[in-house]
């Protein structure tokens, strides 16, 4: 007898990732979801993960209105699933505990049935209180065991005993829970092990729960271990639709169907509506650039797991800082800082963790500037990882980031943390005069900065899309960026004025002027600031980077070591450094200049 396979549908949020980072307009793919659904597809991942901050870093949308549309086309029948990081939920940072609630309750609202939850490091804890949060908001929570393939010659986790004593873990608390999914973001987890762990599993939970699988095409071992799956008793696995299928995606439903033939198994679809949906959704996604990697199989990911939705995200970001050409070496670098950090499953935000501290070794040297996140992790901010961390990287680490190690939950540290708090959030949306709704608490929250930048009407779009020169495709970013307004904090005989440049307006007290700037022809700098004479120290970019802020301004005196201004890569922060004792004197780049490694930023003197 055959059995029906059902699949869901993650072309409009893990394809989205997976190819274009997440960066892809709500009405430009909606033809494509009416199709999808008209073939016959009714369970559609439908947001969160990196499709939540996507929205307000790149495309100047709103997630929840995102949602509500999606809810209103797939139809009021469709399961719309999202995906949840634990105590991270859609962010790169963890959260507080009114804030993992307010994500349940919110995403409930704007039209989402199903929650997948997960936790990068396998640490329970962090998958106790946010399963509670989406079981009590009346959602279906799916919760998640993270898996991957450990770099070849690494033992200690990642094998069925260590996922079967995770999923013990989680029956012994007592979690709610609707199903159970075993998610391998890097499509590293070799079949056999997916067949074994999967199992055992069946063998462990009760008869009626409902087991999912969720692997990439990425090491070219997708369909297998779609098929060792179900022949390990998985009721359900994950399916793409071209172009967002293959290669870092999730495989093609053509092609699973196909690859199921005579097996026993069918996909439960029309196949040929499938087909003309596939037709649709490439004419929908003809204007943005696919980058080559996304639709190839990596070779190198055994060495290195990384989630298709990482490795597109990374290459596109040294894409746009000119220096692709370190990828290989990056790749080779991730090996050791996974067999070094401690075994966190490669999904975010630990597969950005990974990426990050890789990318330091190599433009800075072995771990001679730790990562943020990377250095957290290792130090138990995120929880525990698999197995205890390279002692050597965790003083490294605690001696850089000056913080000491940690065994308390993230979400016992958040939860005493002002600056994580609803109240928190509400002060500043008050200060901004923004209204205070929950949609609005929550976007600041896990959003910080962009997030509110996005409220205050000055988001950026950053989506890539292609465009023909001399018959030569080209990414051309640029041409969607918005206007950016430049705010000031004048002071002038000890009274300040708050003034806001536009074009050639300015808001100067609320009150609008027609301006004209140009540059001063001896100083080079806007407005008329003249810099200081002296011939200074050149303080270079040590990457490539935007400047995101400054943390200091002409005439300002700093010691050797203090930030002078922020540059964000590789979704880092990164303080660019005075050099030496002594005043600025010059500053050579503005907020939203891109620089290159060794531009000269400024002078000091």
């Amino acid at each position: 007898m055959t059995k029906k396979v059902q699949f869901m549908c993650t072309a409009f949020r893990d394809g989205f990732q997976s190819v274009y980072g997440a960066r892809v307009l709500t009405r430009d793919f909606l033809p494509a979801l009416e199709a999808a659904r008209d073939a016959g597809i009714s369970y559609f991942e439908a947001g969160g993960g990196a499709r939540f901050q996507s929205l307000y870093f790149y495309c100047n949308e709103d997630a929840f209105a995102m949602m509500d549309t999606f809810r209103e086309t797939a139809g009021h029948g469709a399961d719309l699933q999202t995906l949840s990081r634990g105590v991270n939920v859609v962010g790169l940072e963890s959260q507080s505990g009114d804030i993992i609630r307010m994500h349940a309750q919110l995403f409930k609202k704007h039209g989402i049935t199903t929650i997948r939850n997960f936790d990068a490091l396998n640490d329970v804890r962090n998958l106790i209180f946010s399963g509670k949060c989406i079981a009590e908001a009346g959602l279906k929570h799916q919760i998640c065991i993270t898996m991957m393939e450990l770099p070849p010659g690494c033992t200690g986790a990642h094998d069925p005993d260590f996922y079967i004593r995770i999923l013990r873990q989680i029956l012994d608390e007592g979690i709610p829970f609707h199903s159970l999914c075993f998610k391998d973001a890097s499509g590293t987890a070799v079949p056999s092990k997916v067949y074994e762990t999967i199992k055992r599993a069946r063998k462990i939970l009760p008869e009626e729960m409902f087991i999912h699988f969720h692997t990439h095409e990425t090491a070219g071992i997708g369909v297998s271990a779609n098929k060792a799956a179900l022949d390990g008793g998985a009721d359900a696995i994950d399916l793409s639709l071209s172009p967002c299928s293959g290669g870092t995606c999730q495989t093609d439903i053509l092609v699973m169907w196909h690859a199921l033939r005579g097996t026993g198994y069918e996909l439960d679809v029309d196949i040929d509506k499938v087909r003309e949906a596939e037709e649709v959704f490439k004419e929908c996604m003809k204007d943005y650039f696919l980058p080559p990697e996304a639709t190839s199989v990596e070779p190198l990911i055994l060495w290195s797991p990384m989630p298709g939705g990482a490795l597109t995200a990374n290459t596109q970001m040294l894409r746009d800082n000119g220096i692709m050409d370190k990828y290989q070496e990056l790749i080779k670098s991730m090996s050791e800082v996974v067999k070094l950090g401690g075994y966190g499953t490669s999904v975010t935000p630990v597969s950005q963790f990974y990426f990050q501290q890789a990318f330091n070794n190599v433009l800075f040297g072995p771990w001679q500037k730790i990562a943020p996140g990377y250095g957290k992790m290792v130090l138990g901010y995120f929880g525990k990882t698999p197995v205890p961390p390279d002692p050597e990287i965790v003083k490294i680490a605690a001696e850089q980031l000056k913080l000491e190690p940690t065994v308390r939950s993230p979400l016992e540290i958040n939860d005493v943390d002002t600056k994580k708090s609803v109240r928190h959030v509400r002060e500043i949306l008050k200060k901004e005069g923004i209204a205070e709704t929950d949609e609005n608490i929550f976007i600041v929250a896990t959003c910080t900065d962009k997030g509110l930048k996005f409220l205050k009407g000055k988001a950026e779009i950053g989506i890539r899309l292609v465009e023909k020169k001399g018959g030569q495709i080209a990414v051309n970013e640029e041409q969607n960026r918005q206007v950016r307004s430049q705010e000031y904090l004048l002071t002038v005989n000890g009274k300040d004025y708050s003034v806001t440049i536009e074009g050639n307006k300015a808001k100067v007290n609320d009150k609008i002027y027609q301006v004209e700037i140009r540059k001063t022809p001896d100083t080079g700098t806007a407005l008329g600031v003249k810099k200081i004479k002296g011939e200074g120290i050149a303080v270079k970019a040590q990457m490539p980077g935007k400047v995101v802020r400054f943390t200091s301004r002409i005439g300002d005196y700093l010691h050797s070591g203090q930030s002078m201004l922020v540059v964000e890569a590789m979704k880092m922060e990164i303080h660019v450094s005075s050099p030496a004792e002594g005043t600025v004197i010059d500053i050579k780049v503005k907020e939203g200049d891109q620089v290159a490694t060794g531009q000269v930023l400024a002078f000091i003197n």
